[in-house]
């Protein structure tokens, strides 16, 4: 798989550089995106689809510090060979609350996962959204979170949360 890290490094801006100098480093690369009046903030990683065949992981509204360390526990999970499961909820990212990925649409893609897609130079990588409950325990999709939260954690899967809705409500 062509990527960035395959590029003329003369051909990379600064930036571009220094992106591909963290993945080289590290294996990935943590995007963090600042809240602004088209929605709440984002971070999303880059480097899991090439190193362990893993979607690559967005989620919404957490600190940069703690969606960083969110990343690097499942980056560690994947290098022991430990997958979360797709669509269900599971205890194994987060110690206090369970939590769920699922897919992000690729109509997504442009608008949120920009590093992403210049990196892998399109989009056939894949790519999870991380969805986490309320203080209660509810998840956007359950009939008890609020507006706020909801708009907290908008829905990037292909409609429906990808039909978790409906095991739901």
């Amino acid at each position: 798989m062509f990527t960035a890290l395959d590029a003329d490094p003369e051909r990379l801006d600064q930036h571009e550089q220094n992106f591909v100098r963290r993945i080289r480093e590290h294996g990935w690369f943590g995007m963090h995106v600042m809240p602004d009046d088209k929605g709440p903030g984002f971070s999303y990683t880059t480097g899991f689809w090439l190193k362990f065949r893993f979607p690559e992981v967005l989620l919404f509204s957490m600190s940069k510090e703690n969606a960083q360390d969110t990343f690097w526990h499942i980056y560690r999970e994947l290098e022991a060979g430990r997958r979360s499961p797709v669509g269900e909820p599971t205890g194994q990212i987060f110690d206090n609350a369970a939590a769920v990925l699922l897919p992000v649409s690729r109509a997504q893609y442009q608008s949120h996962l920009g590093w992403c897609r210049w990196f892998y130079g399109n989009d056939s990588f894949e790519c999870l959204q991380l969805v986490f409950p309320d203080r209660g325990g509810e998840f956007p999709w359950t009939a008890g979170s609020s507006a706020d939260f909801r708009e907290a954690q908008p829905d990037l899967t292909a409609g429906n949360w990808s039909g978790v809705r409906d095991r739901y409500n």
